[in-house]
């Protein structure tokens, strides 16, 4: 884990975001003390089916334009 001051962090934010999507953690310091913690996302599965949308299901065309009688009376 690397450390940095918030000005370093502010001057180099580019170079230190390039280093933290390789896997490198960043400690930010604020007057020598630890204030906040830089570090990558964890990739994701784009695959992986969501709980509860995957049971979602459209029996419709959303694009489709509604007749008067699927509006309904407006009031």
């Amino acid at each position: 884990m690397k450390s940095v001051s918030t000005h370093e962090a502010k001057t180099h934010l580019s170079r230190i975001l390039d280093e933290v999507s390789k896997g490198e953690v960043y400690l930010i310091t604020r007057n020598g003390r630890p204030i906040a913690e830089l570090r990558g996302r964890p990739e994701g599965k784009r695959t992986e089916p969501h709980r509860v949308l995957s049971h979602l299901r459209i029996r419709c065309d959303p694009t489709e334009d509604l007749s008067p009688e699927e509006w309904g009376r407006i009031e």
